[in-house]
């Protein structure tokens, strides 16, 4: 296996700049080119900035700060990069441009130097297409800023050699950076799985089921992400993220679990991309949020919970224990009690007509999480609004967070959730990555608190499969269709994250 001593990175924008820092640090002579000198040049200054930074800060030494600045070599011109075993395209992602660009290094570098390309939407098998050696391009999938996102696709083209995989594997580990493999497909493995994120959220903002910013305080404090959908989606920015989801979504020909939304496309429309524009689901600068006063007195009062789900049933005794309410032990609660259900991929409505219960005083509670830190709370149509607001206060007089959001099949965590999890379950069914890699890239590339899998596996695979088949039944919809890794790991009692020794392997 030839080693990878000399790297070229074509592009000097954001992400080529952090390509090239990372590699001349990691010790390699790194060639940067750019058609625009001026770019070039700023490159330059900009990545000798961050060394003398870093130096400041003590994070290398100034003698490793000037060993990389020696290592960095500015190139006018592509015959520059003829010495290469490696060549990195971070340039527009055009696909005419790429084919262009690799056709061109076709008759300037040796044959066994490796062309990758940093392209995160476009087909890694399209782009080497128009090589006269298609077998040696590759993807080399890095995320911005490339210094600080440690995790790098490393992705199989139709034809890619299986000699090239293992050597960009042992470049990205050299750079410090973990690698994760994939084949080649739209969105690759992180901006696959981060699907259902942002678009289950808009499809809960698009049912009315609460406004954007309680999904995201859900989402924060119930299910423990970073940012909140809209938060993350005002962050990067529609005009980037919005053509991203049309682009999976009819790459791979309308599936429904990636279907976008008409909310976003009105907002692309009108110019309204997040912080960049100074407008997004947000205002920015952030305006403060007035407390909203409610007249309605706390619930002192009998609850009433219902056996249906006995996964949530001890969750939510602890739950009104914890909050000194007294449980109504009958069979059929008493006409003052409320009532309490949980249901998984259900809506209140369906559990009301279901147990025979008043739908005034009916509401519901997800239970997924476990009951601690923000709760959620599901009134119906029928709901005595002042009775919700009374229990709320109730429930959050130690300092617990409550939301009320409306009827919904699966509340918000469920739906987030189990989306997630089966959106992960259906990567690894195709085979594009391994269910170790697909965990690693989504942890380390979306900064989830957890790997979607081992999400799965904690929540529970068969809870999840029936939050999904109820969704599925209610709503019709075949977003909400279960993954068959999915069914067969909840069937058998399996990990999601286990691989039979024969999968992957045809049968004669």
């Amino acid at each position: 296996m030839n080693m990878i001593r000399v790297v070229a990175v074509v592009g000097a924008g954001a992400m080529g700049r952090g390509i090239a820092q990372i590699s001349a640090q990691a010790g390699l002579q790194v060639l940067l080119f750019d058609m625009n000198a001026a770019a070039v040049e700023a490159a330059r200054t900009d990545i000798f900035a961050q060394w003398d930074k870093l130096q400041q800060k003590g994070k290398i030494t100034q003698h490793q700060c000037a060993v990389a600045k020696s290592k960095l070599h500015i190139v006018d011109e592509l015959q520059a990069l003829a010495a290469s075993d490696l060549v990195i395209e971070a340039i527009v992602e055009n696909l005419d441009i790429k084919r262009d660009l690799f056709r061109q290094l076709d008759h300037i570098v040796r044959d066994d130097c490796i062309l990758a390309t940093n392209t995160s939407s476009l087909s890694v098998t399209a782009i080497a297409a128009s090589s006269k050696l298609p077998q040696r391009v590759a993807g080399l999938h890095f995320f911005n800023p490339v210094p600080l996102m440690k995790v790098v696709e490393v992705i199989d083209g139709l034809l890619t050699d299986e000699t090239i995989a293992p050597r960009l594997i042992s470049f990205v580990g050299e750079l410090g950076h973990t690698p994760v493999r994939a084949k080649d497909t739209p969105g690759f493995i992180v901006n696959h799985a981060g699907r259902a994120y942002v678009t289950e959220a808009l499809r809960l903002l698009q049912e009315n089921v609460a406004d954007f910013t309680h999904i995201d305080q859900i989402m924060r404090e119930a299910a423990g992400f970073r940012l909140g959908p809209f938060e993350l989606m005002d962050l990067t920015g529609l005009d980037v993220s919005h053509p991203v989801m049309e682009a999976i979504y009819h790459q791979y020909y309308e599936e429904p679990r990636y279907r976008p939304s008409v909310i976003a496309a009105q907002r692309v429309q009108a110019g309204i991309f997040g912080r960049k524009t100074g407008r997004g689901f947000y205002a920015y600068p952030a305006e403060p949020v007035v407390p909203r006063l409610t007249d309605s007195a706390a619930w002192t009062g009998k609850v009433w919970l219902s056996h249906e789900n006995r996964l949530a049933l001890d969750t939510l005794t602890d739950l009104f224990v914890r909050c000194d309410v007294v449980i109504d032990e009958n069979v059929m609660p008493l006409p003052q009690s409320i009532c309490i259900v949980s249901p998984d991929g259900e809506d209140v409505s369906t559990c009301v007509a279901r147990l025979g219960l008043d739908a005034r005083r009916t509401f519901g509670i997800d239970s997924l999480t476990g009951g601690h830190g923000h709760l959620t709370l599901m009134l119906n149509p029928a709901s005595d609004h002042a009775l919700a607001q009374g229990l709320a206060l109730t429930l959050g007089k130690y300092g617990q967070s409550v939301s009320l959001i409306q009827d919904s099949y699966g509340f918000v965590v469920q739906r987030m959730l189990a989306s997630i999890v089966n959106v992960a379950c259906d990567i690894v069914q195709q085979g594009i990555c391994t269910p170790q890699d697909l965990d690693k890239a989504v942890v380390a590339g979306l900064a989830y608190p957890l790997g979607p899998l081992a999400w799965g596996d904690k929540l529970g695979a068969l809870r999840i499969l029936l939050i999904l088949t109820n969704l599925l039944n209610s709503t019709g919809d075949p977003r909400y269709r279960p993954s068959p890794w999915l069914v067969r790991r909840a069937q058998l009692g399996l990990s999601l994250l286990h691989v039979s020794p024969t999968e992957g392997i045809p049968v004669s």
